[in-house]
């Protein structure tokens, strides 16, 4: 079971269908996938899912980047985590 930002996110989450086991996946997929920074960044999805449409449809380079990662680490949870 990975431990790390995401988990931590995860499990503070009101969201019915987490678990420890669950959120250790999820947590997992990420250390595969995002660098530490990007996912304390994920994390404010948790608290604010909003801020991830912001960033989705920004025009900045950065966003850009950081979004195109986000979208394989949840593709990568998406198969792992089932």
């Amino acid at each position: 079971m990975a431990s790390g930002p995401i988990s931590s996110a995860c499990m503070a989450s009101d969201r019915r269908a987490r678990s420890r086991a669950l959120c250790g996946c999820i947590q997992a997929a990420a250390d595969q996938t995002l660098s530490r920074s990007e996912q304390r960044r994920a994390v404010a999805f948790y608290k604010d899912p909003h801020s991830a449409q912001e960033i989705r449809q920004s025009d900045r380079e950065r966003d850009e980047r950081f979004w195109k990662a986000y979208r394989a680490y949840g593709d990568r949870a998406e198969r792992l985590c089932r």
